[in-house]
């Protein structure tokens, strides 16, 4: 994992499942290891036909998601991934990078946007940054994150940005915010 300043954060790379690289875990995180203006970036998630087939089989089943000689002929001229299959993507790398001791309770979206379409074979990474945070009033051993994520392909692309908020633990012995 290696971390630098960006924008008065800290901008940390990790591995989707870890630093894989030198086999060490990403470390499990509480609200008082973050500050406002955190980066955290993922690594990337290739995306096959396959899977988004599957995903639009089961979820969404729209022919420019499941049928490529169909999708050829619509405003796409292509296959495309869900959105919500964008937003899973999403959410996986977020998870896998963040690592949120006992998981990040999500408590809303808002701004959901897809501006570009994901293709077979792109790869997603995700940016999140930590735009608030604070105690939570109705459960004093967590804390409530806001998020903006932005999630790019292999050209730079952006394919989602959201905000959201989570609930999210507080370490058992650290002090206040």
């Amino acid at each position: 994992m290696t971390s630098d300043k960006r924008d008065g954060g800290d901008f940390t790379r990790c591995g989707e499942l870890g630093n894989r690289a030198n086999n060490q875990a990403v470390k499990e995180r509480f609200l008082e290891d973050l500050k406002v203006g955190n980066l955290f970036k993922s690594q990337t998630y290739k995306v096959s036909e396959e899977q988004i087939i599957a995903f639009a089989r089961e979820f969404d089943p729209q022919p420019f998601h499941l049928d490529r000689v169909v999708a050829d002929k619509t405003i796409f001229g292509g296959l495309i991934a869900s959105g919500w299959h964008t937003a899973a993507i999403t959410m996986r790398l977020f998870v896998k990078t963040l690592n949120f001791a006992e998981g990040a309770i999500g408590l809303g979206v808002d701004e959901l946007r897809w501006p570009n379409a994901v293709k077979p074979n792109d790869s997603l990474q995700v940016e999140v940054e930590i735009v608030d945070l604070r105690e939570s009033r109705s459960k004093p051993t967590h804390g409530i994150v806001r998020l903006r994520y932005v999630t790019t392909n292999q050209r730079g692309e952006i394919v989602q940005t959201m905000f959201a908020s989570a609930l999210v633990p507080r370490g058992a012995t650290r002090p206040t915010l």
